[in-house]
């Protein structure tokens, strides 16, 4: 009988190509599998690209409608904040103008009175302080004429100057006004 063990040199010739065979079919399989594996990832990773490009494409078409909308927004509020400021403005001018125009006429007013009863104020104290009451309308009147002539500018320039010059007469100036205010305002109620 023969040893099972031992094989024929032709028996072993055979395993060894029935061997390679099978290790170049596993290659060709796992090659082709890697093949496979590879051209299902670039697929995926064509769509994943293209899915990419659109949502960047739809994030920037958002992003510029956002900033077009802001931007129409912002260009409303500061077409219509100008408006306002210079309604507001003129507004301030036609008062400024108005409130000028008042007292002028005021102090023209009591100019006019006091010129008016100097001729009283003689007989009654004496002409030097008819004089006096004379002086006082004559100033009235240059003041009252000086505020006719100037503008509203020039009026400003002036107060700042007053200001600069006498600081604590302007502050008392300012006390007395604002105690007379609360005073009317205190009446009005």
């Amino acid at each position: 009988m023969a040893d099972p063990t031992v094989t024929s040199g032709n028996e072993t010739e055979n395993a060894r190509n029935h061997f390679s065979k099978a290790m170049e079919e596993a290659r060709a399989g796992a090659q082709a599998l890697g093949k496979e594996a590879q051209t299902l990832a670039e697929g995926y990773l064509g769509k994943l690209n293209e899915t990419r490009s659109e949502w960047t494409s739809e994030a920037r078409t958002r992003s510029t409608e956002a900033r077009d909308k802001a931007n129409a927004v912002a260009t409303d509020a500061r077409e219509k904040a100008n408006a306002y400021a210079a309604d507001a403005k003129t507004r301030a001018t036609d008062f400024a103008l108005e409130g000028k125009a008042r007292t002028s006429q005021a102090i023209a007013g009591i100019s006019k009175l006091i010129d008016e009863n100097a001729g009283l104020i003689d007989e009654k104290v004496g002409a030097k302080y008819g004089d006096y009451a004379r002086h006082a309308s004559k100033s009235m009147q240059d003041v009252a004429a000086k505020l006719d002539e100037k503008s509203l500018d020039e009026l400003s320039e002036d107060a700042k100057e007053f200001v600069r010059q006498s600081p604590g007469v302007a502050i008392g100036m300012a006390v007395a006004a604002g105690f007379l205010v609360g005073r009317m305002f205190k009446k009005s109620k």
